[in-house]
């Protein structure tokens, strides 16, 4: 009777013994597989790293440093202490010193400076006689967090450069007035600034995916080798792979921008055709990226991850989440080499300030640039996929 009831006993206790010696065999496995599989545990390394040092260190929503342009209508010791104070505070960099209000108005339209601050002839000697003299300040409200926190500093800032001289009256006002111009946003409303912005990272983040997938499918599938016994180049396989997308992504930027105009008020003060032909660059830039990481990708999975771990820095050091020029020099630059960066610039500028196509150069070359090195890249790539 004993004996017969042990046997249970010892098949249970087998049962359990061979469950835990199958789940550890699976378990080695698994990692045996992902150490083979290099290009996900890198992600998974890199991708808390990066954001890591990037909300640590380049991520910054009170921004410092702001590109400022100054227009002295004369020279005069309050003029002077007024510029050197602007120098030494953190929130502004005085990197142009204009000569006529036309540069004063070119420098803010093309986005080359956020602030533009006016100091009127005759300025001291008002100052001196308790007129109360008007102080110009034109800021580009595009971007209302990077814009806000410095204007509401600036009165401080200029109080504090002219409270040292003696020689001024002494007064319970202010001794100036400052005259605010918001342009491009007077509201500060935010969906003038996120709507444009959403054109851009939704573009990226769909047609980095559709391409990215292109190839590594066609390798899964099995459908590649009968593609090259075709007679067609690689260049003809990525532009034949790449063109339909552009004419989805620009049926998506029109649906996003309709919306935005007609759900949000958002303007559209510049050209259709500039608007259009730009966001077809831009578009085409993806795509050639996005074909990049299928010729690179051993598979769909590791595709799709390195298009997300494009689309992060993409995201965050863009200035679609954070004020671009409140970023460190290091991820300022890091930025230029990102297409979004560009594009957003690029629609904002059109969109609400009517930006025409000699504003926007730059950015128009810089994208031109990275398309080309994007293409350039696929093609060597594909090639020796072939080899």
């Amino acid at each position: 009777m004993s004996a017969q009831s042990d046997v249970p006993m010892v098949a249970q206790h087998d049962a359990v013994g061979g469950f835990w010696r199958r789940t550890v065999a699976m378990l080695i496995k698994e990692f045996i597989q992902l150490k083979r599989d290099r290009v996900s545990f890198a992600m998974i390394i890199m991708i808390p790293l990066v954001q890591l040092i990037l909300f640590g260190y380049a991520i910054n929503t009170n921004p410092r440093n702001l590109p400022t342009a100054v227009l002295l209508q004369e020279q005069s010791d309050l003029g002077r202490s007024i510029l050197r104070a602007l120098e030494n505070t953190r929130y502004f960099k005085v990197t142009y010193q204009v000569h006529d209000e036309a540069e004063f108005d070119q420098l803010l339209a093309s986005g080359k400076v956020l602030f533009a601050i006016e100091i009127p002839a005759g300025f001291e000697r008002a100052v001196r006689r308790g007129d109360r003299p008007a102080i110009l300040v034109a800021a580009d409200a595009t971007d209302p967090v990077a814009s806000g926190s410095a204007l509401s500093a600036l009165n401080a800032v200029l109080t504090t450069a002219l409270q040292h001289d003696r020689a001024l009256p002494d007064s319970t006002p202010s001794l100036f007035e400052l005259r605010t111009h918001a342009r491009y946003n007077p509201s500060g409303d935010t969906s003038l600034n996120i709507v444009p912005g959403l054109v851009g990272t939704i573009l990226t983040m769909t047609m980095l995916i559709f391409t990215a997938l292109s190839v590594t499918r066609e390798v899964e599938r099995g459908t590649l080798e009968s593609l090259l016994s075709m007679p067609i180049t690689p260049v003809e396989i990525m532009l034949g792979k790449i063109i339909p997308y552009i004419l989805v992504g620009f049926i998506q930027a029109s649906l996003i921008i309709g919306l935005g105009i007609t759900l949000f008020g958002v303007p559209v003060l510049g050209s259709l055709i500039l608007l259009a032909l730009l966001s077809t660059l831009f578009i085409t830039t993806n795509l050639s990226i996005g074909y990049t990481f299928s010729t690179l990708a051993q598979n769909q999975l590791q595709a799709m991850q390195m298009s997300l771990m494009f689309f992060l820095p993409n995201i965050l050091l863009s200035g679609f989440m954070f004020p671009f020029a409140g970023m460190p020099v290091w991820a300022q630059w890091i930025g230029e080499a990102l297409p979004l960066t560009h594009y957003l610039r690029i629609v904002r500028s059109i969109m609400l300030k009517g930006a025409a196509l000699a504003d926007l150069h730059y950015d128009t070359l810089a994208l031109s640039g990275l398309m080309l090195l994007a293409m350039t890249i696929a093609v060597t790539r594909f090639r020796r996929t072939l080899d």
